[in-house]
């Protein structure tokens, strides 16, 4: 599941020195976070997802 624009707009509102700030090392990372724990949470529940090119 990706970030909706509403909530990268958060984080960058939380993150960012200024309200259009997507190149600070904070929002940069801050966005990562939120889409390793996206897709943490989707491998949680979809045991058997499979990832192109994946050694099965």
């Amino acid at each position: 599941m990706s970030i909706t624009a509403e909530r990268k707009s958060e984080l960058i509102g939380e993150f960012g020195q200024k309200s259009e700030d997507t190149g600070s090392p904070e929002v940069q990372v801050a966005v990562l976070t939120e889409r390793i724990v996206n897709l943490t949470s989707h491998f949680k529940t979809h045991k058997r997802t499979c990832i192109p090119g994946g050694d099965y």
